[in-house]
């Protein structure tokens, strides 16, 4: 089992979760982050510090397997994040939007540390 970030970090991009990681796994895009699968250790620490609720375990049914792929994919070009950052501005605005994935989502790397 691991852990991925879905669809409703995108645009919230919350950093709490970074800060608590052990093995500093979590990836920055432009508009969301990532959990590199093959790092995650499984602790599940990263899960209730996210505010947006958008870690999940990857045995739950919304955490599809293109999830999993999304972030072994990302996680493997976007830059590594090891601190937490200050959120978006509008990210309060942005949480629990449905549909985010489709018309918000972007591939691009975000600035890293």
């Amino acid at each position: 089992m691991t852990y991925v970030v879905t669809d409703n970090c995108i645009k919230c991009k919350y950093m709490d979760c970074v800060e608590v990681c052990p093995v500093d796994c979590f990836y920055e895009g432009e508009n969301m982050l990532v959990i590199h699968p093959d790092e995650c250790i499984d602790c599940g620490v990263c899960v209730p510090e996210c505010p947006a609720e958008a870690i999940l375990p990857d045995t739950d049914p919304f955490a599809t397997p293109a999830w999993l792929a999304l972030n072994h994919r990302y996680a493997s070009s976007w830059p590594n994040l090891t601190r937490r950052k200050a959120p978006p501005a509008d990210a309060d605005a942005w949480n629990g939007v449905p549909g985010k994935f489709d018309g918000h989502f972007s591939g691009e790397a975000g600035e890293g540390e």
